[in-house]
């Protein structure tokens, strides 16, 4: 007991001060965001999970018209729903790539499911040059199913729309009705869109893209990031106070 207690009266540690406090002030700071990613990474799989559901669902009937101003698009997003209506004579060239990286349009089309409501549906995907040589709309009243997904949001990196050729780089139904002329002028936009299912329509072009679940999932790895950050914080004040001889056990004499 007693070599045990002389043991540990020899090892010291001597912290400096400044070297200390910024630890102490960046390392909670370190874990505290670390810990943050690990509850982002619960609520982002239980979200995919529960898109993952709604895709496999059946389809439920669109929401009316009534409702949509004050309809959360987001909360929404992913629902699978049945619409009967006609296309209205217009169309809207989305900018964008299909799912092998090829350029080209997904085609917007108007779609009226009560007199003066409309919904922007796209009817799928076209290669640079189908632009204005593929399939029109279904003439008439038709009935499909597709998938509720909420208005494109504009960022930094988007290019900018130009209406005289009729190339949209998100897809804004709003935008796109304001430039729609008197077929849409006055007409309830819906605050979102619907993405044709595969085999809605006939004929090869636009091909329905079928929906893609485009939300990325990287929590974990900035929750490791963290983590791994603050075990080097901590290493490197370890390492810095041994190299100074503040800590470690002291000799005795032989």
């Amino acid at each position: 007991m007693m070599l045990r207690d002389n043991y540990f009266s020899r090892r010291f540690f001597r912290p400096l001060l400044w070297p200390t406090l910024m630890t102490l002030a960046v390392l909670p700071v370190l874990v505290g965001l670390g810990l943050w990613q690990v509850e982002r990474l619960a609520w982002k799989e239980a979200l995919l999970a529960r898109i993952e559901t709604r895709l496999h669902e059946a389809p439920v009937a669109l929401p009316r018209p009534e409702t949509w101003e004050t309809l959360d698009a987001e909360a929404e997003k992913f629902r699978r729903v049945t619409l009967t209506g006609r296309f209205l004579d217009a169309e809207f060239h989305h900018f964008t790539q299909d799912a092998g990286g090829a350029a080209g349009y997904s085609v917007l089309s108007p779609f009226e499911v009560e007199e003066g409501a409309v919904v922007f549906v796209d009817r799928g995907f076209v290669p640079l040059p189908l632009k204005n040589a593929h399939g029109a709309a279904p003439e008439g009243e038709v009935t499909f199913t597709g998938v509720m997904r909420e208005p494109q949001a504009r960022s930094s990196f988007d290019g900018q729309d130009d209406p005289a050729k009729n190339i949209w780089m998100v897809r804004d139904p709003a935008a796109m009705a304001r430039a729609g002329g008197a077929v849409l002028d006055g007409k309830q936009i819906a605050p979102f869109i619907v993405e044709a299912e595969k085999g809605s329509f006939a004929g090869e072009w636009p091909q329905p893209k079928g929906t893609r679940i485009d939300i990325p999932n990287n929590h974990l790895d900035y929750a490791l990031t963290w983590f791994g950050l603050a075990a080097v914080l901590l290493g490197v004040y370890i390492a810095y106070h041994k190299a100074n001889g503040r800590i470690g056990r002291e000799r005795t004499k032989a």
